[in-house]
């Protein structure tokens, strides 16, 4: 990522595909004021940071966008941010058709939602705990390991 100074930044995502965690991790600290959370994937920090860089060069979002985030964000935090969160997450998660996304150990795994249960590397399985089970090879809250629970 090249800045050519505070006032002036050349949006370079390119090179942001390149850091390493070390260094995703200073720019993290550098443009969001704290440390990255804890088990955040390479890949999403990567994204985050290009994306972050890309609203700093182009200007960030319109006045009405920002302004209906925020409302959002205040509507949330007013009803209970955690219960909030928690409720959408199942919400989105439990449609047919979703795929849910997890990194472990350095891979990527993906599940599909379907009407009958998870399909997972060609098998449908019953739960999402099956699945976490058959990653893992450990038993484990499937919506926890899926974060959609907390």
């Amino acid at each position: 990522m090249t800045m050519l100074g505070d006032d002036n930044p050349v949006c370079d995502v390119a090179a942001v595909e390149a850091l390493e965690r070390e260094d995703c991790t200073a720019r993290w600290r550098q443009y969001f004021g704290k440390s990255p959370p804890k088990y955040i994937s390479l890949r999403f920090m990567r994204r985050a940071l290009a994306h972050e860089m890309q609203l700093r060069v182009h200007g960030g979002h319109a006045a009405g966008i920002k302004k209906a985030l925020n409302a959002a964000l205040i509507e949330g935090e007013r009803k209970g941010n955690a219960a909030v969160r928690a409720t959408s997450k199942r919400l989105v998660a439990t449609r047919p058709g979703t795929h849910l996304v997890r990194e472990w150990n350095g891979r990527t795994y993906r599940v599909e939602i379907l009407e009958q249960g998870f399909l997972f590397d060609g098998k449908i399985y019953g739960s999402l705990s099956g699945v976490a089970l058959r990653i893992t090879g450990t038993r484990w809250s499937g919506p926890r390991f899926f974060g959609l629970a907390s």
